[in-house]
């Protein structure tokens, strides 16, 4: 799985962006926390009824396997948010989308999201920021 800006489904190329973060460390220690059995799997099994709802409907399916329950193929949910966007923010459900939302004079704040729609395990994978004028993510 790639970790590039530019990877988020419809990412312009060489779109505008200040940098990401990748949430990988703190999600391996999530993983290596559940299976030394110090945090049960409601402890991490909590994805929000909606982000549940857009990974069934809405979320780019990886060839990763879930690392809590070992039987499902994780899936990406993508959220922009930023000046005219909802505040809850934007789900992004077409491949076309971010690069024309990039283009607005206001910057976005993206964040790409791991969901599990078996066991409802999420984790957010990365974040960064897109647009003319980034907001910090």
């Amino acid at each position: 799985m790639t970790f590039r800006a530019d990877a988020l489904r419809g990412a312009p190329a060489g779109g505008v962006h200040t940098g990401q973060v990748d949430y990988r460390l703190a999600r391996n220690a999530v993983v290596s926390e559940f299976k030394k059995g110090r945090l049960s799997r409601n402890d991490v099994c909590d994805a929000h009824p909606e982000l549940l709802r857009a990974a069934h409907n809405l979320g780019k399916p990886t060839s990763e396997e879930c690392p809590i329950c070992e039987e499902a193929q994780l899936v990406l949910v993508s959220y922009a948010f930023g000046g005219r966007l909802p505040a809850s923010g934007r789900c992004l459900s077409e491949p076309g989308e971010l690069a024309k939302l990039a283009r607005r004079s206001t910057g976005l704040a993206c964040y790409v999201v791991e969901v599990c729609p078996e066991c409802s395990w999420n984790h957010l994978a990365r974040s960064f920021s897109l647009g003319a004028r980034a907001p910090r993510a």
